[in-house]
């Protein structure tokens, strides 16, 4: 037993350095803490090609999730902490809401610079305050090898797609190429996940937890089975489509931003990029907000502020966009050398979400560290209709069982596109 506790004060000894020994090497600069641009050379262009023009010195960290809330949830706990300024996703920030500091004032700060109204909407989470202000955004997109072009159906706008034509262009390249040329990131690293929740179950449905287990919802699985026909195979191994898109074994590819510029950068007229295709209840699609908090724990409010509002003039937005790939949420007239998957994916994210037919879904909101047991229904789903071949019905109510427990676990209530709720969001 003695062994035990010592054991236990030794690691609490060795966390409290761990923190004080953090706080003083971030003493000299305001501590931005976020969970974007984690990679090493986007950290690196954040604190120098982005932050470097704020006046005064910034240590910006990229963390994930976990790392992410453990250290602004054990300073707000405490009640004092080091982390001047928040960076997350609009889901990550929401149940960290109630401790955020109101930024109505910083809006009126920021000078000429119009801001997305949509998103400065969602950065109230139904509140009266200015829980965050949007900092970036990015979306995912079709791109397609022009080769690819020539298959369409007659009649097909590729900028206007449904998901039935997409079937019989799938069919149409199978068809005269000998294989399959449409990819999906089915790979352990990949996105699919939120094909699902953000394009084809708002396309199908106009929902994504309500109407999970509805006659839409299986006619929507028994499409998607038409579609995986059309399926390169190699795509449960795909984490990125650009580098299937660059090699040629896929022609047609969905993929997020980020994730496709390699290909768009290194062959901008092999490529074409295009908005996702639409449904019988719309043309789903989800936006990726990433936002700018400031913790009410914050050692200086108002020069966190300051920093809130230099992140959103046009020229750092536009130094941002250079350093994430993740586009501006001002109005800003993009530099003529930016690079071609910028110009591309750009223009296909506007034009996506302009669409007449546009159904915006959100990434999950207040579900917190139940996020991925929330994909993994999704996930475990098409692995049980689509690969294993069970019965929709069968899987899909088995599977609403789960997430219905999910939500009245989280309390979440209803996000985009399902309609508000008082309580947990309903599965029906």
């Amino acid at each position: 037993m003695m062994r035990r506790k010592q054991g236990t004060m030794i690691a609490l000894a060795a966390l409290t350095l761990a923190f004080s020994v953090a706080g003083r090497a971030e003493a000299q600069g305001l501590l931005f803490w976020s969970t974007q641009a984690k990679p090493v050379e986007e950290t690196q262009k954040m604190r120098t090609e982005v932050l470097g023009g704020f006046g005064k010195p910034v240590d910006y960290y990229g963390n994930d999730a976990g790392p992410f809330f453990t250290r602004i949830q054990a300073e707000l706990k405490a009640g004092k902490g080091t982390i001047a300024l928040l960076g997350g996703l609009h889901g990550e920030l929401a149940s960290l809401s109630s401790d955020f500091v109101d930024l109505k004032d910083v809006l009126s700060a920021t000078g000429d610079a119009k801001i997305n109204p949509t998103l400065v909407s969602l950065g109230t989470y139904g509140t009266a305050e200015q829980k965050y202000l949007p900092w970036m955004q990015a979306s995912y997109v079709m791109a397609a090898n022009k080769e690819a072009l020539q298959y369409l159906p007659a009649g097909a706008d590729v900028q206007k797609l449904t998901y039935d034509e997409l079937i019989a262009w799938g069919k149409a390249m199978r068809e005269a190429t000998g294989s399959p040329k449409i990819g999906l990131p089915a790979g352990p690293k990949g996105l699919l996940h939120r094909f699902f929740q953000g394009y084809l179950y708002p396309s199908y449905t106009g929902s994504v937890v309500t109407k999970f287990r509805s006659p839409e919802a299986e006619a929507m699985w028994n499409a998607f089975k038409m579609l995986w026909e059309e399926i390169n195979p190699a795509s449960t191994n795909y984490g990125f489509m650009q580098e299937p898109l660059l090699t040629g074994e896929v022609w047609v590819a969905w993929e997020h931003t980020a994730r496709l510029q390699d290909a768009l950068n290194q062959k901008p007229d092999q490529f074409v990029t295009f908005p996702a295709p639409a449904g019988p209840a719309g043309r789903g699609f989800m936006p990726v907000v990433a936002g700018i908090a400031i913790p009410k724990t914050s050692p200086n409010v108002e020069e966190a502020k300051a920093l809130a509002a230099y992140m959103l003039k046009p020229e750092t937005q536009i130094a941002t966009l250079r350093a994430t790939s993740f586009f501006p949420v001002v109005e800003v007239t993009l530099p003529d050398d930016m690079p071609a998957a910028v110009k591309m994916s750009g223009a296909t994210v506007a034009a996506q979400s302009a669409a007449p037919d546009a159904k915006p879904s959100l990434l999950p909101v207040g579900i917190g560290g139940l996020d991925g047991k929330f994909n993994k229904v999704f996930i475990d789903t098409f692995q049980r209709v689509v690969l294993r071949g069970q019965d929709v019905r069968q899987v899909l109510d088995e599977q609403a069982a789960t997430l219905k427990d999910i939500m009245t676990e989280s309390k979440a209530p209803c996000w985009a596109p399902d309609k508000a709720s008082e309580g947990p969001c309903p599965v029906e």
